[in-house]
C-alpha cells in the first residue's frame, strides 16, 4: 500500500512541476513587472485559480476540518461570510487597486498617505508574514501530510519531532525554489492546477467519508445517517460556547474576511496582476461561487471524522488527516497528498512572492538602494526570500501543541488585519484625513489588540466581550480617532486619486448583477442549515 501510494503521490507532484515549467519556461522572470506581477498579463481563470488556491493550504483543509469536527457546520461562515467580502473586492476595491497600478498595498497608502506610512504598513506586514502566516502554513502541512501518508511508518522515523522537523524542511524547500526562481506566473499556474485536483480530491473524500458513514450502503444513507445521530453539529448557527458565535459574524469575522480577501498582500497580488479591471473582476466573483462549496469539502468531513472517529480520542486537528487515511483508497491517498502538497507549496510560495515583494519594492527600492536597478531589485527578492523561508522553516515546529490551529491563525492575523483595513477603508473613503491619522491608526491598532490578547489586565476584554466584537470595537475605535485627526488637523489639499494608466478601467457588465446572486446564495446557505 505505501508504495502504491508513494508512486501515485510524486507521479502528480512531478505532473503539476512539468506542466508549469512548459508552460511558464519563456516568462520574463528579470523585470520587477514580469517577476512581481507576471507582466499584468492574468486572465479570469488563472485569477480565481490562484487566488482559491493561495487561500486553499492545510490550514484550511487541517485547520478549517479540525475547527468542524469541534463545532460542527457553524465555522463554515469562514468560507460562506468570505464570499461577501469577495464581492466587496470586485465591486469597490478593484477598481481603485488597479487605477493606482500598484504592486503592493502599502504601495497605495503612499500614494494616498506618505512614504512613513508605506514603511510602518510593510515592517508589519514583514514581521506578521514571517512569525504567524508563514510558519502556520509549513506546521499545519506538515501534520496533514505524516496523517494521510503515515510517514512515520513509511520512513520507520519513530520520533513525532524529528519527523516534524524533516516534513516542514522538506516542503519549504520545494515551495521556496518555486516562489523564488518562477515569478507570480508560475506561483499562478501551478496553484490553477493544484486547484483542480484539490476540488476534485475534496469532494472525493466527501464521497468516500460518507459512503463508509452508511457502511456502503451510499452517500445519500450516509448523509441520512449524519443528520439523524449528529443534528447539532449541522447548524449553521453558532452558540455563545462555540468557535464562531452567530452574532460575531456581523462584528470580527466579518471584518477578518474583509481585510483577507480586499487587503491582504499574500491575496491581493495576483489581482493587481490582472490584464484588464473586467478578467480582475470575472476571476474574484468566479472565486466567490467556488467559495460557496467550500463547506463540502472544508467542513462536512471534520463532521464525517467527527462520526467516526470521536470516541477514539483522535484530536482536532488529527482528524482530516485520519480520515483520508482510512477512506480513500492507496492510489487515491497518494494523489490526494500530492494535491495537499501542492497547496500547502501554493499558499507557501504565494506568501513567501508576496513577502519578497513587499521587501523589494516597499523596502530595497525605497530605504536600503534607491537607485537599484531591476535586476538588483529581482536578485534581492531572492535573498530576502531564503532568509524568510528559513526563519518559517525554523519557527514552524515550535508551534505544535496548539489546540486549534485555525483559531490560532485567526486570532493572531486579528493584531494586524484590523489596523490596515481601517487604514486603507478611511483613506479610499476621504480625501481630508492626513498622513499622521494612519501612522496613530497602525501603530496604536496593533498595539491595542497585543495588549488584549497577552498583557494583564487588557486581556479580560476579548473574555468578557468575545473576542470576535473585540477587535471589531478596536476597529471602530481606530476609524473615530482617524476621522478625529481629519477634522483637527485635515490635509492641505484635498487627496486626488488619478489614473496611472496601468491597465483597462473598463469594469464587467455581468459585475454587478453577479455580487448580487453570490450574496443571495450566502443568505440561502444559512437560512437552509439555521437550526
Amino acid at each position: 500500500m505505501h508504495a502504491l501510494t508513494l508512486a501515485s503521490f510524486l507521479f502528480f507532484t512531478g505532473l503539476v512541476a512539468f506542466i508549469t515549467w512548459r508552460i511558464t519556461r519563456r516568462d520574463d522572470h528579470s523585470t520587477s513587472s514580469g517577476f512581481f506581477l507576471a507582466g499584468r498579463s492574468l486572465t479570469f481563470p488563472l485569477i480565481a485559480g490562484s487566488l482559491l488556491m493561495t487561500n486553499l493550504s492545510t490550514e484550511q483543509m487541517v485547520g478549517l476540518n479540525g475547527a468542524a469536527f469541534s463545532d460542527g457546520l457553524s465555522v463554515m461562515a469562514w468560507e460562506v461570510v468570505a464570499v461577501i467580502a469577495l464581492v466587496a473586492l470586485a465591486l469597490f476595491f478593484l477598481p481603485r487597486f488597479l487605477r493606482s497600478g500598484i504592486a503592493t498595498l502599502p504601495q497605495l497608502l503612499e500614494l494616498r498617505f506618505d512614504k512613513t506610512t508605506q514603511l510602518i504598513t510593510n515592517i508589519i506586514f514583514l514581521i506578521a508574514y514571517a512569525v504567524i502566516l508563514l510558519p502556520i502554513i509549513l506546521y499545519s502541512g506538515a501534520m496533514g501530510l505524516q496523517g494521510m501518508l503515515d510517514l512515520q511508518g513509511l520512513t520507520g522515523i519513530e520520533s513525532p519531532t524529528v519527523l516534524l522537523w524533516l516534513t516542514v524542511w522538506l516542503v519549504g524547500l520545494i515551495g521556496s525554489v518555486y516562489a523564488l526562481f518562477g515569478g507570480l506566473r508560475t506561483v499562478a499556474v501551478s496553484d490553477t492546477l493544484n486547484g483542480v485536483g484539490l476540488l476534485v480530491g475534496g469532494f472525493v473524500i466527501v464521497y468516500f467519508g460518507l459512503q463508509a458513514v452508511s457502511s456502503d450502503g451510499g452517500i445519500l444513507e450516509g448523509w441520512a445517517i449524519l443528520k439523524e445521530s449528529d443534528p447539532e453539529m449541522l447548524n449553521s448557527i453558532g452558540t455563545s460556547e462555540q468557535q464562531v458565535p452567530f452574532a460575531t459574524l456581523f462584528t470580527g469575522v466579518f471584518l477578518i474576511n474583509l481585510f483577507y480577501w480586499t487587503t491582504n498582500q499574500q491575496i491581493i497580488q495576483r489581482t493587481f496582476a490582472a490584464k484588464t479591471l473586467a478578467e480582475g473582476q470575472k476571476g474574484v466573483l468566479l472565486t466567490g461561487f467556488f467559495k460557496l462549496l467550500g463547506p463540502l469539502y472544508l467542513v462536512l468531513p471534520g463532521i464525517i471524522a467527527f462520526h467516526l472517529y470521536a470516541d477514539q480520542g483522535v484530536r482536532a486537528d488529527e482528524a482530516y488527516g485520519h480520515l483520508v487515511f482510512n477512506v480513500l483508497p492507496a492510489p487515491l491517498t497518494g494523489f490526494f497528498a500530492a494535491v495537499m502538497v501542492g497547496a500547502i507549496l501554493s499558499s507557501f510560495n504565494s506568501a513567501l512572492n508576496s513577502t519578497t515583494t513587499l521587501f523589494s519594492l516597499g523596502f530595497y527600492k525605497v530605504v536600503l538602494n534607491k537607485d537599484a536597478s531591476e535586476a538588483q531589485v529581482v536578485r534581492s527578492s531572492k535573498v530576502f526570500g531564503w532568509i524568510m523561508a528559513v526563519a518559517a522553516m525554523t519557527i514552524a515546529p515550535l508551534l505544535a501543541g496548539q489546540e486549534s490551529l485555525f483559531g490560532y491563525l485567526q486570532k493572531m492575523n486579528a493584531i494586524y488585519f484590523i489596523p490596515i483595513l481601517a487604514v486603507v477603508l478611511v483613506g479610499l473613503l476621504t480625501r481630508r484625513v492626513p498622513a499622521l491619522a494612519a501612522k496613530v491608526a497602525l501603530v496604536g491598532g496593533c498595539l491595542l489588540i497585543f495588549a488584549g490578547y497577552f498583557i494583564p489586565p487588557f486581556d479580560r476584554l476579548p473574555v468578557v466581550m468575545h473576542e470576535f466584537h473585540f477587535v471589531a470595537s478596536v476597529f471602530v475605535l481606530l476609524v473615530a480617532v482617524m476621522l478625529l485627526i481629519g477634522r483637527l488637523r485635515p490635509r492641505e489639499t484635498a487627496w486626488v486619486h488619478e489614473d496611472s494608466g496601468a491597465v483597462d478601467l473598463t469594469p464587467w457588465r455581468g459585475a454587478i448583477p453577479a455580487g448580487i446572486v453570490l450574496v443571495i446564495l450566502v443568505i440561502a446557505i444559512y437560512a437552509a442549515f439555521a437550526g
